[in-house]
């Protein structure tokens, strides 16, 4: 029998069970009804700002093949920055800047930011459009990690809390599969550099228009994953095979690596959160790829609202075979003349790290698109409350798809000078968004198999 001290211990357990996992609810058929009328349908504001500096939405049409194209717009490309953001002035947009861009332009004189008109084109294929709406009425977080009940589009286009934007990020539609080159770099502080490649392939499931794969709380897999490093030869035949689930620990992501050194794939728990990425020195942890893609578990949440900020947009230069990776890549810092700057608004969310747990970073703030729920540059803070790293995502819109993504992703870091390029492609093929993959492709069987012949 239980006495009243067992009973109340027992009512104790069960009300810190409810405060970690915390259920945030949908949104109402009121506000829902906003989608599509003064918000775009997923979320973001229709309208431009009051003095005109951010236009109202006009999405970009669909276009172009599936594979063999680089990010483009005749009209876009062709522009001439409109003012140039430099340590001198510097003071007149601090508002607007995010504190990475204003350390970068604070510590060199060689650093600036030109800034373009702003167009907002991203868009997104009507079915997405169609799951978003339903899933703002049907979708739910509970705790950090658990999205229940959402299908194919944006889960939450109207957030309420900190971990809703993550998870619109997590989740947006980019295809049904792909296969892309990620290019990687770290350049030191003299500029000289030397080249990773890795051959990247990707199936989704949740945001699969095809064969759509709900989250519930009991079970959903929104991604397969497999990498392999083609060179420098040290590092050529190195595989990562990542399935990637809703949740944490064994419920969650799910990992396997491959080195020509043992010559056998094993389960990989180390690809987790601030764990180095396999050969990049250091330079990128885990969670940092796709600027951010971990658990949520480690920290707080909190969604500090809309900002209009100069961030990264439209970045097809950057992105584009004609910029070649020594033109690219400068000391301290990304060649500046080649970067696209514009005015754009972003939501910040801040995440703190939670008492009883760990990570190199204190503290994440992150600025995320309203027009794509791509996250466009992250401030990393270390355990003294100051700016350790900045990453910054140069944004670039696949009209072949209508899907918006980041190429190339730059992390900064500030103690040593040096500064590390991925996801760049400009001297290799553009995505093939064309593929497709047999039902085994993604298992450690067929890696093995693979890496021995």
């Amino acid at each position: 029998m239980y006495n009243k001290k067992n009973l109340l211990g027992a009512c104790l357990s069960l009300a810190l069970i409810a405060l970690a996992a915390p259920v945030h609810a949908k949104v109402s058929p009121d506000e829902a009804g906003q989608l599509g009328q003064t918000l775009t349908p997923v979320g973001a504001e229709k309208a431009g700002n009051k003095d005109n500096t951010i236009p109202a939405w006009e999405p970009g049409a669909k276009r172009g093949p599936l594979s063999g194209e680089f990010p483009n717009n005749p009209k876009i490309d062709g522009e001439k920055p409109i003012y140039t953001i430099t340590k001198a002035n510097i003071e007149q947009y601090k508002d607007k800047l995010t504190k990475g861009h204003l350390k970068l332009l604070s510590s060199y004189d060689t650093y600036k930011m030109n800034v373009y008109p702003t167009h907002r084109v991203v868009a997104f294929p009507d079915e997405i459009y169609a799951a978003t709406k339903e899933n703002a009425v049907n979708c739910e977080m509970i705790g950090t990690d658990n999205p229940n009940n959402c299908k194919l589009g944006f889960p939450f286009p109207i957030p309420k809390t900190g971990a809703e934007p993550i998870w619109n990020h997590k989740l947006k539609w980019r295809g049904e599969n792909a296969t892309r080159y990620n290019n990687q770099m770290i350049v030191q502080p003299d500029g000289q550099f030397q080249l990773t490649k890795i051959v990247e392939d990707v199936t989704f499931g949740y945001a699969s228009i095809k064969k759509p794969v709900p989250l519930t709380k009991e079970e959903g897999e929104f991604l397969k994953y497999l990498s392999k490093t083609v060179a420098p030869p040290r590092l050529a035949g190195t595989y990562i095979l990542v399935h990637e689930k809703a949740g944490t620990g064994a419920g969650g992501r799910q990992a396997w690596l491959y080195t020509p050194a043992l010559k056998r794939i094993r389960r990989a728990p180390t690809v987790c959160c601030d764990n180095p990425y396999e050969g990049t020195d250091g330079h990128q942890f885990y969670d940092q790829v796709d600027m951010f893609n971990g658990v949520l578990e480690r920290y707080d949440w909190k969604l500090l609202g809309k900002r209009e900020m100069v961030v990264p947009y439209n970045s097809n230069k950057i992105a584009g075979n004609k910029v070649k990776y020594k033109d690219l890549a400068k000391p301290k810092h990304l060649n500046p003349d080649i970067p696209r700057y514009e005015l754009h608004r972003v939501w910040v969310v801040e995440a703190n790290i939670r008492p009883g747990t760990s990570h190199t970073f204190k503290k994440r703030v992150f600025y995320i698109d309203e027009d794509s729920w791509n996250i466009l540059a992250v401030d990393d803070y270390d355990n003294r409350d100051e700016l350790y790293q900045f990453q910054e995502g140069h944004l670039v819109f696949a009209y072949n798809i209508l899907a918006p993504s980041t190429i190339p992703e730059v992390i900064y870091h500030f103690n040593s000078g040096r500064y590390f390029i991925t996801a760049a492609v400009n001297e290799d093929k553009p995505y093939d968004l064309s593929v497709s993959f047999s039902s085994d492709y993604f298992t450690s069987s067929s890696v093995q198999k693979s890496s021995t012949k």
